[in-house]
């Protein structure tokens, strides 16, 4: 049976299920719905059946075929196209259609799972239109043109840091497998003393005396130490290793200075007015190259930095991830659940089933996790909430608490302006001791007791 066959058959099966259906059926609410099943070769798009002849078509995954899509969906008058999140492969389709003018509804592959019985591709995209007719989906969050783009040399840099590290680690393994043991009394060998030795080895020295004269002063070993650790068993075959994983290393240094580039212009063009920025000194070797904290505030209207663990790099790619505009989730408990970052309780009966949080990663929840992480170190009154959830629940729970916390002082510093004000360490304690108190004494009432304080001398 072709092709086309198979899609008329299908088309009188719709068609006679849309004539026996029910009077108390789910309103239709956008008539003019098309739904598209998403796949790398060929998208299947589904159209009302009143607008067309043949309400299902199939198209392939070329450019000009997309621009066919298009100007067929124009043709049938179609207003608003709903597609499943498939891998990277809607992207392209999401910007010509959203570049035509037609609302599109990108929703999570999970809320479109079709009815038990016979899948194919034909049946998703009917699936996906019926439900969108009726009105029955929620579009996922779909960032603007400039976040967009902000978010692509983001996370563009975030491999490169990924690749560059994999280099690293290989330029470890080479000189451990000629027992060098440089890596073990110098703390980094990617510094100015290890860039220095490394290179002066890959240039044919294996005098541990001339090595030792291009340490800094500033190195804590001594040169005794790291005259011992240069002691090794030279091989050509790792010294070539050793070369190649070196140059690749620079390499993809110099490709995250480039990428710092666009990401810095690409920032300027969202501000209104020149900046005078001063020298911009790394605390971090791999922080942006350039000072973004100045940016940054003059474009959000606070200083998202003083949050307890944001540092520039953490709120530039943040902003890349949730954009600019706070409005597009109503409270900070959307906002909260959209990262991932709050229960999805699951109620039956009256009854608390469930309120495991749901396992699929959210970039930028993920680093409102290691902000989270970072905080647990510091003498502040989040640290101190922190471990008190620990203490309770465990530190995985803990973490996740802690970066709810500050995912919604982020949510609200950045939609209302405001400035991050810190409750004192004191103070916090202070509250929840008196809270603690407020509690025992409730259940000392209850058990019909009194609790009386004790003079501690």
């Amino acid at each position: 049976m072709s092709k086309n066959t198979r899609q008329r058959f299908f088309f009188i099966h719709v068609k006679l299920m849309m004539m026996r259906q029910k009077k108390n059926a789910f309103p239709v609410i956008n008539p003019n719905a098309a739904g598209i099943d998403i796949s790398s070769k060929e998208h299947y798009v589904a159209v009302n059946p009143s607008l067309c002849e043949q309400p299902i078509r199939s198209f392939g995954a070329f450019t000009d075929e997309l621009q066919a899509m298009v100007e067929w969906l124009k043709s049938c008058k179609v207003d608003t196209v709903a597609m499943e999140a498939t891998g990277i492969y809607w992207v392209s389709l999401f910007l010509l259609l959203e570049e035509a003018g037609f609302e599109v509804v990108l929703v999570n592959a999970r809320h479109v799972k079709n009815v038990s019985g016979k899948k194919t591709d034909m049946s998703d995209a009917e699936w996906i239109r019926q439900l969108h007719s009726c009105g029955l989906l929620s579009a996922s969050f779909q960032p603007d043109s400039f976040t967009r783009t902000l978010r692509t040399y983001m996370r563009h840099r975030k491999n490169l840091l990924d690749m560059s590290a994999t280099h690293i680690r290989m330029m470890h393994k080479a000189l451990e497998q000629m027992n060098i043991k440089l890596q073990h009394v110098i703390a980094d060998i990617t510094g100015k003393s290890g860039q220095a030795i490394i290179r002066a080895i890959i240039d044919g020295c294996t005098d541990a005396e001339v090595l030792v004269s291009l340490l800094d002063r500033r190195i804590k070993a001594t040169p005794q130490e790291v005259k011992r650790s240069l002691n090794g068993i030279w091989k050509p075959e790792h010294l070539f290793e050793l070369k190649q994983s070196f140059e690749l290393y620079h390499i993809y240094q110099q490709k995250i200075i480039d990428c710092d580039r666009c990401i810095e212009k690409q920032l300027y063009e969202r501000c209104d007015v020149e900046i005078s920025l001063k020298a911009h000194i790394k605390s971090n070797k791999n922080d942006l190259n350039f000072n973004v904290t100045n940016i940054l505030q003059q474009i959000t209207g606070t200083d998202l930095t003083a949050l307890f663990g944001i540092n520039s790099n953490t709120a530039a790619e943040l902003l890349s991830e949730t954009g600019f505009d706070m409005s597009k989730w109503p409270t900070a408990k959307h906002f909260t659940s959209w990262l991932n970052l709050a229960p999805n309780n699951k109620i039956s009966g009256g009854k608390l089933l469930s309120s495991k949080i749901p396992k699929k990663k959210n970039k930028a929840g993920q680093v409102f996790k290691m902000a989270a992480y970072a905080v647990q170190r510091s003498k502040n009154w989040l640290a101190a909430f922190y471990h008190r959830i620990k203490a309770r629940s465990g530190p995985a729970k803990a973490i996740t608490a802690t970066a709810r916390k500050i995912a919604t002082i982020f949510y609200k510093m950045l939609k209302q302006k405001e400035i991050f004000k810190p409750i004192a360490l004191d103070i916090y304690q202070h509250a929840f001791q008196q809270t603690q108190l407020k509690r025992l004494e409730k259940q000392a009432k209850k058990l019909g007791l009194q609790l009386k304080p004790i003079l501690v001398t």
